[in-house]
Parts: C-alpha cells; sequence; structure tokens
C-alpha cells in the first residue's frame, strides 16, 4: 500500500496536466482572429478559410479595412450568411465583433491586440533593414546598366557602318563586273564586226578578179 501513493499522485498529476494542455489548445481554437488584423497565416488558421479566401481578404483588405460583416460579405466572394456564421464560431471577428454583432470575449480580444502587436513590430524592422540592404546593390545594378548602355550603342553603330560599307564595297564590285562584261561584249562584237567586213572585203576582190581574168583570156 505505502508503494502505491507515488503512483496514484503520478497518476493525478498527469490528469492535471492532460487537463492543462486540453484547456490551452481550446483557448488557442477559439481565440479571436479580426479580419482587419490578422496575418494570412492566421486566417489560414480559423476553420473555414483556406489559402484562397485569406488571399481574397488580404487583397481586399489593401483597399481599405472591412467595416463590418456585412462589408466583409460583400467584398469577398465565397462569404455569405452561412459561412459567415460559420467563420465566427470559428472565433473569426471584424473590428472585434462576431457575426450578428455579438462583441468578442475580452481575453480574446488581449490576446489578439498582443498577437497583432507582435506581428506589427516584426516585419516593421526586417522589410526596412533588407530595403537598406538591398538599396546599394540595386544603385549598383543601375550603374552598371548605364555604363553598359553606351558600349552597347557604339557596337551597334559600329556593326550598322560595317555593314553599310560592306553593301557599299558589294555595290562596286557589282557595277565594276557588270561594266568589264559589257566592254568585254563590245569589243567582241566589234571585232566580230571588223572580220565580218575583212572577210567581205576579200571575197568582193576575189570576185572582181574572175571577170579580169576571163577577159584576159
Amino acid at each position: 500500500m505505502p508503494g502505491s501513493i507515488p503512483t496514484l499522485r503520478s497518476f493525478l498529476m498527469f490528469k492535471k496536466f492532460l487537463a492543462f494542455i486540453a484547456a490551452m489548445y481550446m483557448a488557442v481554437s477559439f481565440a479571436a482572429v479580426d479580419v482587419n488584423k490578422a496575418t494570412p497565416a492566421e486566417l489560414d488558421g480559423v476553420k473555414g478559410i483556406g489559402p484562397v479566401i485569406s488571399s481574397k481578404i488580404v487583397e481586399e483588405r489593401k483597399k481599405g479595412d472591412f467595416k463590418d460583416w456585412a462589408d466583409l460579405e460583400k467584398r469577398v466572394s465565397g462569404i455569405k450568411d452561412k459561412k459567415s456564421a460559420a467563420l465566427s464560431d470559428s472565433g473569426l471577428t471584424v473590428n472585434g465583433a462576431t457575426y450578428k454583432g455579438a462583441a468578442a470575449p475580452a481575453a480574446a480580444k488581449k490576446d489578439e491586440k498582443t498577437a497583432a502587436k507582435a506581428e506589427e513590430k516584426k516585419p516593421e524592422t526586417k522589410p526596412a533593414a533588407a530595403a537598406v540592404a538591398a538599396a546599394p546593390a540595386a544603385a549598383a545594378s543601375m550603374a552598371k546598366e548605364e555604363k553598359k548602355d553606351p558600349k552597347a550603342e557604339a557596337k551597334m553603330k559600329a556593326d550598322e557602318a560595317k555593314a553599310k560599307k560592306d553593301a557599299d564595297k558589294k555595290a562596286k564590285a557589282d557595277e565594276k563586273k557588270k561594266k568589264a562584261e559589257e566592254a568585254k561584249m563590245k569589243a567582241d562584237a566589234d571585232k566580230a564586226a571588223k572580220a565580218d567586213a575583212k572577210k567581205a572585203k576579200s571575197n568582193g576582190k576575189a570576185d572582181a578578179a574572175k571577170p579580169a581574168a576571163s577577159a584576159a583570156k
């Protein structure tokens, strides 16, 4: 019997521990998540909101906060009466109000404000630091591009000038070749004409000599 007392105490402590874990889980599961302040991850954590609806909420929220549940239903497709009631039961609020205008529990609102402040503080420093770190790199990249442009432009002009020069050279060569061929053809024609004239002259002399030879006989 004395040995069983520690075991009983351990069992009771274990049960208390389980009860505490269950209570914490319930508190987290039903903690209010305000649609105007929640991060995309917090919105995804609400039962009934998937990545599609979450992205729609975030995009619409950039245009301005949701005034109430009616405004949310009007601007986000896929959220109507039944869906709004289910999301409200899962812990979603609009400006701290549950669906049908019931106020969110004070403790839940406090937790939500604390989480919202923590989330607001995190992105303020990191993006700023990232922007500061990225600025020199961006400036260097722009300067590099500016340096590249004059060289590229000069190369393009040089290529254009070379192409024009080659085209002019080819055109002159073609013209010279054409003139040479024409001159050769003319020379050949003149040569042939002279040969024909000489031949005709020779034939004429021969024909004139024949009658003279016949008369001499």
